[in-house]
């Protein structure tokens, strides 16, 4: 009976503990199912909070976008008329620093036109009218004929920058001008000329497009000393329309007559070059300490270099890099402002081949 009894009470603690156990494991299923809630909630709470805050952030986005396209509104539309890149090293540094401001990136729809013909020039300008653009920015081929069409313009609403050259045009036509003095140009050529001392100035003078503001600037110069000195006197003056090919025969010819002369006046550097192919063809020495003095005008690369070697005596700057100027007055337009100086007129130099180092055709060549 006693093992009977103690076999019950081994029996009876057994089923206890294993009731014990049982709510243990109950419990701990409860709080596993406690935590995997409370996990889930703080995770839906989580993904709720980033969602709201992803919505804001994007929100956010979308209301700086909306603000910027409002600020800055549509691609600008500008048609740029310019002369021939391929005219000379200056205008194709011209052009190549107008594209490279003047593109979607840069916020602007641009267009490009090119002639040397003043009337294609103008029939250009006339199509850009027609297509609305807000800005028509111009390098004009000669200095006349454009009152009409810019009027036009103005009519429709269309703002006009000249750049390089200017125009005889009323200035309420445009709005400014960013320009070099290229009579000032002339001035400073002429005057360094003078200061070499020749007993007689017998000159070949190469001209550009006739019409052209750098032709009106470079001849004028010259043609009010010739003018005013006796010992200044023109062998020939012809253009050579900026072509280095028609600026050799020139020279050939003028050699082939026998006429004597001692100074090269070029209005620009190729016509210069094609000039002093024909000399050194000829056999005639040039430059520092040779029979003829060669001038010419831009200043490009390898113009400078032939200053620097002594085979040239002059050159005169003329800067191509007009776009920053322009890309200012347009945002200054956009942004309500107004334009205090009408004529902007980039500074620039002459440089002689006694004094220029390899620091100035390195800071000035184009």
């Amino acid at each position: 009976m006693k093992k009977l009894l103690a076999l019950l009470l081994s029996l009876a603690m057994v089923l206890s503990l294993a009731a014990c156990g049982g709510s243990t494991d109950t419990a701990t299923d409860d709080t596993a199912d406690d935590t995997t809630t409370s996990d889930t909630e703080e995770a839906d709470t989580t993904e709720e909070a980033d969602a709201t805050e992803e919505a804001d952030a994007t929100e956010e986005a979308d209301a700086t976008e909306e603000a910027d396209t409002s600020s800055s509104g549509e691609l600008i539309s500008v048609a740029i008329i310019n002369n021939d890149p391929n005219e000379s090293g200056y205008r194709t540094a011209n052009d190549k620093d107008l594209q490279a401001m003047f593109n979607e990136e840069n916020g602007y729809d641009a267009i490009f036109y090119y002639s040397l013909k003043n009337d294609e020039q103008i029939a250009y300008a006339q199509q850009a009218v027609q297509a609305g653009v807000d800005y028509l920015l111009l390098s004009a081929a000669d200095v006349s004929g454009w009152d009409s069409v810019l009027k036009d313009a103005q009519d429709n609403g269309i703002q006009v920058i000249l750049f390089d050259r200017t125009i005889d045009a009323d200035e309420s036509l445009y709005v400014a001008s960013i320009v070099s003095d290229m009579a000032q140009e002339g001035e400073t050529a002429v005057s360094w000329l003078e200061s070499q001392g020749l007993e007689e100035y017998n000159i070949i003078h190469i001209q550009d497009v006739m019409g052209s503001a750098a032709q009106v600037g470079r001849t004028g110069a010259l043609d009010s000393k010739v003018e005013s000195e006796d010992s200044w006197n023109l062998v020939v003056q012809q253009t050579a329309d900026w072509n280095a090919e028609t600026a050799q025969q020139i020279v050939q010819s003028v050699i082939d007559s026998g006429e004597s002369f001692n100074v090269i006046y070029a209005e620009n550097d190729d016509m210069a070059k094609g000039a002093v192919a024909a000399l050194d063809k000829a056999g005639i020495s040039h430059g520092v300490g040779g029979d003829v003095i060669v001038m010419g005008f831009d200043c490009n690369a390898w113009a400078l270099e032939e200053l620097l070697a002594g085979n040239w005596n002059y050159d005169g700057q003329c800067n191509p890099f007009q776009a920053a100027y322009i890309d200012e007055i347009i945002k200054t337009l956009e942004s309500g402002g107004t334009i205090e100086e009408k004529t902007i007129i980039m500074e620039e130099k002459g440089f002689d081949a006694t004094t220029i180092t390899q620091e100035d055709v390195d800071n000035y060549g184009i």
